[in-house]
C-alpha cells in the first residue's frame, strides 16, 4: 500500500496546462515541474533533513570523542546515556526513514511518474503536428527526442533539488561548526569554496555547450539507423550494404569527435576539482593540527574538521559529476526542444464545431497552394463537385493531383482560396470530424504493426466482428487472412502484420485497407491509385464491392491506368495546378486534347468504354 500511495501521487495521463510546451528551456523546465511540484516540495523538505542528519552525525562524532576525553570510563554510559540514546535513534531510526522517504519519492513517484506525464503530454502535442513536420526529420529522432527529453528532464531536476541542500547544508554547517571550535577553521574552507565556484563557472558552461552538440549528433546518428531499419528491404534490393555502412559511419564519427570533445572539458574539470580537494585536506588539517598544538582546539574539533573536510571532498566529487549531469541532462532538454516545442503549422481554430455531412458537396474556391518554395503548386482552383457525384482526376506526374487530396483532407493549410464542404469551410471545422467524413485507399498502403483486427477497427473502432468479417469478404480478404500467422503464433484476424504491414502482399495490403475503408463508411471516398498493387484478376473480382462501397458516396479517384476511371461521372484533367479539361470520357476523347493523347498512349486505341 506504501510503494501504491506513492507511485499514484503522479497523474501521468493529465492534460498539458496550455497546447503548447515553451520553447525557452528554463520555461519548459517550469512547465512540467509546476504540474508535479507537491512530489518535488516533499523532496526538498526530505533532501533538507537528511543533509542535517548526515552533518549531525559527523558533529556526534566530534561529541563522543571530547565526552571520552573527559569522562571516566567506568561511568561514561551512566552519565551520557541519555545523549548516546539520541545519536542511536537519530542513526537507526530517523536516518533510514528519511532515507526511505527520499527513494520513495525518487523511485516510486518522480523518475516513473514524472517521465511517463512529460512523454504523454510530448506524444500528444507531436503528433499535432502536420505530414510535413514528419517528411521533414527522421521518425527515429523524433521518437528518441520524446523519450530521452522526459529523462533527461527528470534527472536534471532531482540532481539539482539533492545537490541544493548537500551543498548548502554542508557548506553553512561546517562553517559554523569550524567557528565554534575557532573561526581560524573555517579560512580553508572559505578558500576552497570560492575557487570551487570559479571552477564550475568556468568548466559548466562549456559543459552544457558540447553537451548540446554531442547530443544532437547522437539524434542524429539515431536517426540515420532507423531510417536504415525502417527501409531494409531497399538495402537488400539495391545490394549497397557498403554505402549504408559508410552513411552510418560518418554519424558515429561525428558522435564520437562530438561526444570525445565533451570529455576533454569534463576531464579537465576532474583533475581542477581534484587539485582543488586535495588543498582543502591539507591545509584544514594542518592548520586543525597546528590550533591543537596552541591548546586552542580540542581532539574531538581535530576530527570534526577532519572528518567534514574528507566528506566534503568526497561530496565535492558528486557534485561535479551531478552538476555535469544536470548540464548534459540540459544539452538534451534544449536538443529536444528542437523537435517537441515547434509550433503546430495546421491548427484548428478556437471552440471548431463538428463538421456535418449531409449531402457530401464539396467545393475548391479559387485555391492556391505552394510548398513554401514560392512556385503555385496549384494555382486559382476552382471546381465544384455535386452530391453523390463520383468524379476522375488525372494528370501528368506533378500536375497536383494528390496534393489536391491532401488539401481537401486539410493536411496542409491554404494560403489562398477555401475549400468547402456542404458549405462549411473546412478550415473552420475540427480536423478529427473532417477527417471522419472522409475514406481514402492510397497506393502505398501502410499497416500499424499490430494485428489485422486492429488495422481493420481503425476505420470503425466500435465495429462488431460481424461488421467487421462483412467488410472483408467485400474487400475479398477472407482468401488469404484466415491463413496468415506470425512468429507468436497468433492466426488470422490477430495475426500481426509487421511494420507498415511487410508481411503482406502488395495486393493484401491493399484489400485491407479497402475493408478498412469499407468498415468507415464515410460520406465522401477518395481513392489514390486504389487498385494500383491488384493483379488484373484479384482487381475484377473486387471492382464489384468498390462500386457498393461508392453507392451514394462523394468520390474523388486518382488513377494513372485511365481505364479504371473513365467510367466516373467527370474526369478533372490537371496540369501544372490547373484544370485544363473537364468532361465525361466520350467529351474528352472527342475534344482531343490532354486527355485524348494520355488515352490513346496508353491503350493504343483498342480499349472501348461502353
Amino acid at each position: 500500500m506504501l510503494y501504491r500511495r506513492f507511485e499514484k501521487w503522479i497523474d501521468i495521463f493529465r492534460d498539458a496546462p496550455t497546447e503548447a510546451p515553451p520553447t525557452r528551456v528554463l520555461a519548459f523546465y517550469v512547465y512540467y515541474l509546476r504540474q508535479v511540484w507537491p512530489s518535488f516540495a516533499a523532496l526538498l523538505v526530505v533532501g533538507l533533513v537528511g543533509a542535517l542528519i548526515e552533518v549531525a552525525l559527523f558533529s556526534y562524532l566530534s561529541r563522543i570523542i571530547d565526552l571520552a576525553q573527559g569522562t571516566p570510563n567506568v561511568h561514561f554510559f551512566s552519565e551520557h546515556a541519555g545523549e548516546l540514546a539520541w545519536m542511536a535513534v537519530v542513526a537507526l531510526v530517523l536516518r533510514p526513514i528519511f532515507v526511505g522517504l527520499h527513494d520513495l519519492l525518487v523511485h516510486q513517484t518522480i523518475s516513473p511518474g514524472m517521465t511517463s506525464m512529460i512523454r504523454w503530454q510530448n506524444h500528444n502535442y507531436v503528433l499535432k503536428q502536420s505530414l510535413n513536420f514528419f517528411q521533414s526529420d527522421f521518425a527515429g529522432r523524433i521518437a528518441q527526442r520524446i523519450m530521452q527529453t522526459g529523462n533527461a528532464l527528470r534527472d536534471s531536476a532531482v540532481q539539482a533539488v539533492d545537490a541544493l541542500w548537500h551543498v548548502l547544508i554542508y557548506a553553512v554547517s561546517s562553517l559554523i561548526l569550524f567557528a565554534e571550535a575557532d573561526w581560524r577553521l573555517m579560512i580553508p574552507l572559505i578558500s576552497w569554496i570560492v575557487a570551487y565556484i570559479i571552477a564550475l563557472y568556468y568548466f559548466v558552461p562549456r559543459v552544457k555547450e558540447r553537451s548540446v552538440i554531442s547530443s544532437d549528433a547522437g539524434s542524429k546518428l539515431m536517426g540515420r539507423i532507423v531510417d536504415g531499419y525502417t527501409n531494409i528491404a531497399t538495402l537488400k534490393l539495391f545490394a549497397h550494404t557498403n554505402m549504408e555502412q559508410r552513411y552510418a559511419r560518418e554519424a558515429i564519427t561525428e558522435q564520437t569527435e562530438k561526444s570525445q570533445l565533451a570529455s576533454r572539458v569534463i576531464t579537465s574539470m576532474d583533475v581542477a576539482i581534484t587539485t582543488l580537494n586535495g588543498l582543502l585536506i591539507v591545509g584544514t588539517t594542518g592548520l586543525a593540527l597546528w590550533l591543537w598544538t596552541q591548546s586552542l582546539i580540542s581532539v574531538g574539533a581535530i576530527a570534526l574538521a577532519t572528518g567534514l573536510v574528507i566528506r566534503i571532498v568526497n561530496m565535492s566529487g558528486w557534485i561535479m559529476w551531478v552538476v555535469n549531469g544536470i548540464f548534459e541532462n540540459i544539452g538534451m532538454v534544449q536538443d529536444g526542444l528542437q523537435t517537441i516545442a515547434q509550433p503546430v503549422s495546421v491548427t484548428d481554430v478556437k471552440s471548431a464545431p463538428t463538421l456535418k455531412v449531409d449531402r457530401g458537396a464539396v467545393r475548391f474556391d479559387n485555391v492556391d497552394f505552394h510548398y513554401g518554395k514560392g512556385s503555385k503548386i496549384i494555382e486559382s482552383l476552382t471546381l465544384d463537385i455535386r452530391p453523390g457525384e463520383k468524379i476522375g482526376l488525372i494528370g501528368p506526374s506533378g500536375a497536383g493531383k494528390s496534393t489536391l487530396v491532401n488539401l481537401l483532407l486539410r493536411l496542409y493549410d491554404l494560403p489562398g482560396g477555401r475549400i468547402l464542404i456542404d458549405g462549411q469551410d473546412i478550415a473552420h471545422v475540427s480536423q478529427e470530424s473532417l477527417r471522419a467524413q472522409i475514406g481514402m485507399i492510397t497506393q502505398d498502403t501502410s499497416l500499424l504493426h499490430r494485428s489485422i483486427r486492429e488495422n481493420l477497427l481503425y476505420g470503425r473502432p466500435g465495429a462488431s466482428e460481424a461488421q467487421l468479417w462483412d467488410a472483408v469478404v467485400k474487400a475479398r480478404a477472407d482468401e488469404f487472412i484466415p491463413h496468415l500467422s506470425d512468429a507468436q503464433g497468433r492466426m488470422g484476424l490477430d495475426a500481426h502484420v509487421g511494420e507498415r504491414g511487410v508481411k503482406l502482399s502488395g495486393g493484401q495490403r491493399q484489400r485491407i485497407a479497402i475493408a478498412r475503408v469499407l468498415l468507415k463508411n464515410a460520406p465522401i471516398l477518395i481513392m489514390d491509385e486504389a487498385t494500383s498493387a491488384l493483379d488484373s484478376e484479384v482487381e475484377a473480382a473486387i471492382q464489384e464491392s468498390l462500386e457498393t462501397l461508392m453507392q451514394g458516396k462523394t468520390v474523388i479517384a486518382i488513377a494513372h491506368r485511365l481505364s479504371t476511371i473513365a467510367k466516373m461521372d467527370r474526369l478533372v484533367v490537371l496540369e501544372k495546378g490547373r484544370i485544363v479539361e473537364l468532361g465525361n470520357h466520350r467529351e474528352l476523347l472527342a475534344h482531343q486534347g490532354l486527355y485524348a493523347r494520355l488515352w490513346h498512349h496508353q491503350t493504343g486505341g483498342f480499349v472501348g468504354i461502353d
